[in-house]
Formats: C-alpha cells, structure tokens, sequence
C-alpha cells in the first residue's frame, strides 16, 4: 500500500512539473498597435532565461529585418512589456517582435545583438523563432 500511495504521489508530481513547464514554454504575444508615442507593447512575453524583447521591421515576406527597438526580459512571465522605438514607424509597417537570448558578447546585461551576430541572437525552439508580427496602426 505504501508503495502504491508513493507511486500515485510521484506519478502526480511529476505531471504537475510537465504542466508547469509545457505552460511556460517562450512565448510572445502581442496585438496591432498605435505607434506614434514611440513605443511597441507586448502584452505577454514567457521568456526561459533572462534575454530581451527585441523589434525587428519585417514585411509579408516574415523575414526579420533591422532592429528597430528593444526591451529586458526576466527569466519566466513578463507582462506588458514595453520597447523604446529607436527609429520612425509609420502606420501600415510590420514589425517582428522576437525573443532574443542574453548570451555572448562583451557585457553581461547590454543588448549587443546586430542583424545576423550571435551575441544576444534570437532564441529557437524547435528550430523556430520564438515571435509573433503586429502592424503598426
């Protein structure tokens, strides 16, 4: 009997652990959005360590452009995440909002990434960027 209650208890544990992990798998959400106050929201960003927000101009072709703005990320839930734009966006532009890892470079906790560097580079699941789009409104 005692083996079985230890044997339930784990089998719980350890699917209370898998669930707990599948629902903070890196994520970023984020809607369409009025830009003319210079900056670009997402409302939610799960990131697996601490990293950055990073905007990138795209356009239909989905592919990440230039960086166009940049926000810290915590390790774990961020909420209404705000990125300072550092150039114009005008309404109708797309930008590619993308979870960036905090990783290589010369200073632990200053966003170093360039288009196509590996310092503080885009994180990949699966082999899939961790992003979603929005149009500039």
């Amino acid at each position: 009997m005692k083996t079985l209650i230890m044997t339930v208890a784990l089998t719980l544990n350890a699917g209370m652990a898998f669930a707990a992990a599948h629902s903070m798998a890196p994520m970023i959400e984020a809607s369409n959005q009025a830009v003319a106050n210079g900056i670009v929201t997402a409302e939610k960003v799960i990131a697996p360590a601490n990293g950055w927000m990073v905007v990138h101009r795209t356009d239909a072709e989905m592919k990440p452009g230039p960086v166009v703005g940049h926000a810290p990320l915590r390790e774990g839930e961020n909420m209404d995440v705000v990125a300072i734009l550092t150039e114009e966006v005008k309404p109708g532009d797309m930008l590619m909002l993308m979870v960036h890892a905090e990783d290589g470079g010369m200073s632990m906790g200053g966003f170093e990434y360039t288009l196509g560097a590996k310092e503080d580079g885009p994180l990949k699941v699966d082999g899939a960027l961790v992003m979603t789009t929005v149009t500039a409104e």
